[in-house]
């Protein structure tokens, strides 16, 4: 949820290291309202976002495809934000990556996943009511979630719009996205609703 992004993002603006603080934060910003996979985001060098066109590019995507991503105006103030906490903490990176480590390095999915557990018993997520651990690929899962659960409930015609998520996701098919509709309660009953509304307009 909204709620929990909003406290692992200030759980990694506490972290002791300026720069690995901000880095944690944008690193989980980015991938909810981006949806992206923590490869691809960790795989960003600077030359791939075009924050004054409001775009990066997915160049490391699965199955090495690549893409481009749309990026509203508040993400790109809040990348913009971290460029430059970045370039005055760590003026010589040893790495082109977009995000750093402390010692200018690229981040590691082994150390992310390490962080990430530490931020989530900070923040209670340990206790998630899923009956397992929240994972940060989660973060993703909810980004489609949110974004199919705001298509029903505005009577988008979901149909037309999944193979523009898919290709944002970077799916090679839109039964890959629809996917995301298991263990998802809410999701399911709106859809079953449309389907009735369908079904009593054609009967």
């Amino acid at each position: 949820s909204e709620a929990e992004i909003t406290a692992l993002m200030h759980a990694a603006r506490m972290i002791r290291s300026p720069l690995k603080g901000a880095t944690y934060e944008t690193l989980i910003g980015l991938l909810a309202v981006t949806g992206m996979r923590i490869g691809e985001a960790v795989a960003l060098d600077r030359d791939d976002l075009e924050l004054s066109e409001q775009r990066l590019t997915v160049r490391h995507g699965k199955n090495g495809r690549s893409r481009e991503v749309a990026l509203h105006p508040s993400t790109v103030t809040a990348l913009d934000r971290y460029a430059r906490v970045r370039d005055e903490l760590c003026p010589l990176p040893k790495d082109p990556s977009f995000l750093v480590t402390d010692a200018g390095g690229r981040l590691h999915q082994g150390t992310i996943w390490h962080e990430f557990d530490r931020l989530r018993r900070a923040t209670g997520l340990d206790r998630d009511t899923l009956g397992r651990r929240a994972r940060i690929h989660d973060i993703r899962h909810a980004f489609v979630l949110r974004t199919l659960l705001g298509w029903y409930r505005e009577d988008t015609d979901v149909d037309a719009q999944l193979p523009l998520l898919s290709t944002f996701l970077g799916h090679v098919c839109a039964s890959y996205t629809y996917w995301y509709l298991e263990g998802a309660p809410e999701l399911l009953a709106l859809a079953a609703e449309r389907l009735e509304q369908t079904w009593g307009q054609q009967s």
